[in-house]
């Protein structure tokens, strides 16, 4: 268990680089991810820059909390409400009618995959930053995600502007999120389980 102090302290220096337009190296509830300011367009776009990645593939965000969704979607299906609360693992959702993000991290046709984690310091640096925040593997486009920190290619680390310190010594094997695109009407396909 990591003290509070510590993710504190952690938080509050990768907020302050994310606020700035700078990109982290962090843990997420799933894998180790990329990440910036999600309303910051040049920001995402040295994200796609590091990954090698094609713009025109859209990436997820991560926000603080279930109250935070109508900030950046137009209207929340109430099918996702239960989907949100019962999930067991990680779950993303695509929502159709993004807005207030940078156009960088919405698709062609207007969606945005969005994820509420489960971990303690995405949750802070989220609250602390006051921002959603782009999370994407931490890897080269094309090359397998990293399943934990010593995965990570150099290549990718040497790029960003702060590794976090926490979990890096962690040998866990991360799993990427359920993903499911939701429509207005609430239904919904799943698109990786």
């Amino acid at each position: 268990m990591i003290p509070k102090e510590v993710i504190e302290k952690e938080a509050r220096h990768c907020a302050e680089i994310i606020c700035n337009g700078g990109v982290i190296l962090y843990p997420t509830d799933t894998i180790w991810g990329l990440g910036c300011d999600a309303t910051n367009t040049e920001a995402v776009k040295r994200i796609f820059k590091i990954k090698q990645r094609e713009e025109s593939k859209s990436m997820i965000v991560l926000v603080e909390s279930e109250n935070h969704l109508s900030k950046y979607v137009r209207a929340v299906p109430e099918m996702a409400w239960p989907l949100i609360e019962n999930s067991e693992r990680p779950l993303t959702i695509i929502y159709p009618g993004a807005k207030s993000l940078s156009p960088a991290v919405i698709a062609e046709d207007g969606t945005v995959g969005i994820r509420i984690p489960k971990h303690d310091f995405c949750r802070r640096l989220m609250h602390l930053a006051g921002k959603a925040i782009v999370s994407t593997s931490a890897n080269i486009s094309g090359e397998p995600s990293p399943s934990c920190f010593d995965e990570i290619s150099e290549a990718v680390k040497s790029q960003v502007d702060y590794m976090v310190n926490l979990d890096s010594e962690k040998k866990r094997k991360g799993v990427p999120s359920v993903i499911i695109r939701m429509e207005l009407n609430g239904t919904f396909r799943f698109l990786r389980k």
